[in-house]
């Protein structure tokens, strides 16, 4: 089983021609139509003059390629990487798994059945685990350079670098499939705003919003739901807020009012202007943000699998992030339009017309609206990484390996992602 000679270790110099030739076809061929595929989607968006989404194509297309640069960096330095040793003392530290269940993992992940592994295992020596741990580490070849009869073993192994390689293509495949998913639910969600917005061009809507016509503010539908005891009180205005999120998020009369707000800020009075179309336009230009990895993003991705030490259970409190900030944003909207709706009540005594809001900068975080979109491309990122991770430990270690020694709080922390 160590030795350089087995079958499943054979160089190209052993390998049948056709063999090779059938291979490289395929990948060549995968390719090829990848690349066609996306030049035809490129083409199809220009046509239709879908900047945004042209743009987050091409921006998709950085992605790929960033990754075929990590691909190849993880390829050509898996073997520098794995001949820089390091001491039994340092290997044994901040270990994913228990020590006696690595070994055991290790020694699944490259037998075949189960029963037979057990009975190999309890029957090594010192010695022989040693060895084991050697070949494992896909260092046979250079066992002179980190010896681990002498107490060295390499930095991380071959088959660790290709492991690594696989979550890593896992993370990006995920992170986009999560990013597309998430916006064709919101285009969705936003399909029952059409309806409200073809009622602004019939008579009805025009009669019952006359610009002509005085009334208090506090009697405008706009105010009136959101003004109440509640509204005055700092806590139970966002406790409140953070119930009604979980209701219907964006209601008619929010929509009408916001939608009136933005034509008087920006068109003439009255203007025929589809305020949902260009909603629909804004969430494009957003997805061009998301879709991609930042550098913040992969240093946070770095992070976590530095906690990922056993003992500590960092991967479930870190999947408590997400939910918080769903939940946190999600308030801060619907505080955001509690407090418009104080401003006006604030401003005028008598409105004219539909109320007019003026949403600012300062009703966000530090006066960033640009700090909500940046918590969203996070969350969209964490939830990716936790799948990823599930499904990578699931198909190079199985599903009831030790990085799932608590299985429930694996199914738990999946859940809250």
């Amino acid at each position: 089983m160590a030795g350089g000679g087995s079958s499943s270790d054979r160089s190209l110099a052993e390998t049948p021609t056709w063999a090779v030739a059938v291979v490289c076809l395929a990948f060549v061929v995968i390719s090829l139509l990848l690349e066609q595929g996306i030049h035809h989607v490129s083409n199809w968006l220009k046509r239709k003059k879908k900047n945004a989404l042209y743009e987050a194509l091409e921006k998709l297309k950085a992605e790929l390629m960033l990754l075929g640069f990590i691909s190849l960096l993880l390829t050509v330095g898996a073997k520098p990487i794995s001949m820089i040793c390091i001491s039994k003392k340092v290997v044994d530290t901040m270990l994913p798994c228990k020590k006696n269940d690595t070994a055991v993992e290790s020694m699944k992940v490259d037998n075949g059945e189960e029963h037979g592994r057990k009975r190999l295992w309890e029957s090594m020596s010192s010695e022989q685990e040693v060895s084991w741990r050697r070949v494992l580490a896909g260092a046979a070849e250079d066992s002179n350079h980190c010896s681990s009869a002498h107490g060295n073993y390499p930095l991380v192994s071959p088959t660790g670098m290709n492991q690594l390689h696989i979550f890593i293509f896992l993370l990006a495949v995920l992170h986009v499939l999560y990013s597309v998913l998430t916006v064709a639910l919101a285009r969705a969600k936003m399909k029952r705003w059409k309806a409200w917005e073809q009622e602004t061009q019939t008579l009805e809507y025009e009669f019952s919003h006359d610009p002509a016509r005085f009334r208090l503010t506090h009697e405008t539908s706009f105010v009136k739901r959101h003004m109440s005891f509640w509204s005055q009180t700092l806590i139970l205005k966002w406790i409140v807020c953070f119930f009604r999120q979980f209701c219907q998020s964006v209601t008619k009369i929010d929509y009408l009012t916001l939608r009136h707000g933005f034509i008087v800020a920006h068109l003439a009075q009255n203007s025929k202007f589809d305020f949902q179309k260009y909603i629909k336009r804004s969430l494009d230009d957003d997805f061009k943000s998301v879709v991609g990895i930042s550098p913040p993003l992969w240093a946070f991705a770095i992070i976590f699998l530095l906690l990922n030490v056993n003992g500590w259970y960092a991967f479930f409190w870190i999947s408590l992030v997400p939910l918080i900030i769903v939940l946190l944003v999600g308030t801060k909207l619907q505080v955001i339009i509690t407090e418009m709706a104080l401003e006006i009540q604030d401003r005028l005594y008598v409105v004219k017309g539909t109320p007019t809001v003026q949403p600012t900068n300062e009703l966000f975080w530090f006066g960033r609206p640009q700090l909500v979109l940046f918590l969203i491309h996070f969350t969209l990122f964490q939830n990716a990484f936790q799948l990823a991770f599930f499904f990578w430990i699931w198909y190079e270690f199985g599903l009831r390996s030790c990085f799932h020694d608590n299985f429930a709080l694996i199914i738990t922390r999946i859940i809250i992602g």
